[in-house]
């Protein structure tokens, strides 16, 4: 199977060579079957040998030993290449870097089958019972807990540079260092979730007498008021020119042409796009169910003619054959069905395409674009807010303070008329 990538016999016997060259290779043949790109095995190959010529020289001696040589070896390469990135260039150089390792892991290794296997939590030999606690006596669900374990791997990253042990006694002032170190990376949201999880750890380690202070006091999160940021709406125009950048000549173009109709029709969010199944669209009755929602409901919605014939081209033609109920899907190998972040990429990059500028721009934007296109139609805030979902009225009041349309004559003439 080599052989059909690798022209060269020299590049064959080197991947011959390697300790895990059978794993390599057998991943090779299941990329094929699934009918992955040559260029995407081109890719991967090379990093797999890198991988395992990292582990070996770590001590990992069998398959079963190399996924708890993953994170190691991402570290190793942010170390090295990731500080002249961005933090959101470093996120997706660590996807790109842990996601085929851990496909041909789960693969060749059965017990690697979880996406965390091998994986430690932050400070596990440390405080082996912090995780725990957030999982049991907690309840809090896994997407909650992959943001602790997250942001205290960075704290631990972060202590180990600076050469300054978490125990017994850490000072307030290393804390606040990190903290202010991160907060030049991530924005005020970010910076205020790690305060709050910080402060929910160092309150632990102070009740299971770990710590002789509680550290958590002496955090002091950024204060963010409400209503401080405008909406990251666009006008109606600009959507338009968007819908028109779309290429439906192909799947790749139905696909995502159906997927903006939905976020700007509907303000649904990436996560409740990605989240649809065939039984979610009613045909008969031109009905569209939304599930799962934010305020944990679901909402019914007419479906819009345009709406559904381009949900109709897609699954004609563009969708491909798979026994899943999700609607849409990627249009590589191996198919899986569109996350939420997907959906935010997709969104983004038609944004850039049609020359629309506009902080942070994804799929919350066209959702932002929905909600003040009805705010401007004069619709209640109630009724806003029952068609998108929010879970308080307080949700949609930012949208009163927006109106483009007169801020723009402000800006343009001397304003009497709007006053």
């Amino acid at each position: 199977m080599l052989d059909r990538y690798f022209i060269r016999p020299t590049t064959v016997d080197r991947i011959h060579s390697s300790w895990i060259g059978d794993a390599i290779e057998r991943y090779v043949s299941w990329l094929a079957e699934q009918n992955y790109a040559a260029r995407s095995i081109f890719i991967r190959v090379p990093l797999l040998i890198r991988f395992g010529e990292s582990a070996q020289r770590a001590g990992a001696k069998t398959l079963a030993d190399l996924p708890a040589y993953v994170e190691p070896f991402v570290h190793t390469w942010l170390g090295q290449y990731g500080k002249q990135h961005s933090e959101v260039q470093r996120q997706a150089a660590v996807r790109s870097l842990r996601g085929p390792i851990q496909q041909m892991l789960r693969l060749t290794v059965p017990q690697s089958c979880d996406s965390d296997a091998g994986v430690p939590d932050a400070f596990a030999s440390m405080v082996p019972g912090f995780f725990e606690l957030l999982r049991r006596e907690r309840g809090l669900r896994e997407t909650t807990i992959v943001q602790y374990r997250h942001y205290l791997r960075r704290f631990e990253d972060y202590l180990g540079r600076v050469d300054r042990p978490l125990l017994p006694d850490l000072p307030p002032s290393v804390v606040a260092d990190f903290i202010t170190e991160s907060g030049e990376s991530i924005d005020a949201r970010s910076v205020q979730s790690l305060c709050s999880i910080l402060k929910v750890f160092f309150r632990y380690l102070y009740r299971a007498s770990l710590l002789p202070r509680d550290l958590s006091k002496a955090i002091e999160s950024p204060r963010r008021y409400r209503f401080a940021n405008l909406p990251r709406s666009i006008s109606w125009a600009e959507v338009e020119r968007m819908l028109q950048s779309v290429d439906r000549r192909n799947a790749v173009g139905r696909r995502d042409y159906a997927v903006l109709l939905l976020l700007t029709t509907y303000g649904l969010r990436g996560r409740e796009v990605a989240a649809l199944t065939l039984d979610d669209i009613d045909w008969k009755h031109n009905r569209l169910h939304v599930g799962g929602r934010k305020a944990d409901h679901s909402t019914a919605y007419p479906l819009a003619a345009t709406v559904g014939e381009a949900i109709l081209d897609y699954l004609r033609n563009g969708r491909p054959e798979t026994d899943q109920r999700a609607v849409f899907f990627e249009a590589y190998a191996p198919h899986e069905a569109l996350t939420r972040v997907a959906i935010t990429m997709r969104a983004k990059h038609y944004l850039r395409k049609a020359g629309i500028r506009v902080f942070r721009p994804g799929s919350y934007t066209l959702r932002h674009a929905c909600v003040q296109r009805l705010v401007d139609a004069g619709l209640s805030f109630k009724t806003i807010g029952d068609f998108v979902g929010h879970r308080t009225p307080d949700a949609t009041k930012i949208y009163a303070k927006v109106n483009l349309k007169a801020l723009r004559e402000v800006a343009l003439g001397d304003g009497e008329e709007v006053l």
